[in-house]
């Protein structure tokens, strides 16, 4: 059973920055796709932005140039720095692997302020 677990969040003003990271329990996760999600409340979970195992990212449109994946292997932890925070970024931010999901961890929650 791999474990993801998140960490970062927190209560930031409107324009202000945070670092997520996800860190999980297995050496596969250094091949696989991995992807931020969030879900703000009454809505459904979206997708925000992905990285591949080489390296590759790609962005939702209304996060990119404000937010950066990033990720270190050999800690099999996931992170995204996430700058010029919106009211419409808060969420709980959640990480997992583009296909087959795994369990999903708690999350962390962002909320931005305005």
């Amino acid at each position: 059973q791999v474990q993801l677990v998140e960490s970062g969040g927190g209560l930031v003003q409107s324009g202000g920055s945070l670092r997520l990271s996800c860190t999980a329990s297995t050496g596969i996760f250094s091949i696989e796709t991995m992807v931020w999600y969030r879900q703000a409340p009454g809505k459904q979970r979206e997708l925000v932005a992905g990285i591949t195992f080489s390296g590759a990212t790609n962005y939702i449109p209304s996060v990119k140039g404000r937010f950066t994946i990033s990720r270190d292997n050999a800690k099999k932890t996931l992170y995204l720095q996430m700058n010029s925070l919106k009211v419409e970024d808060t969420a709980v931010y959640y990480c997992n692997r583009d296909r087959s999901p795994w369990s999903w961890g708690q999350g962390t929650q962002v909320t931005v302020s305005s």
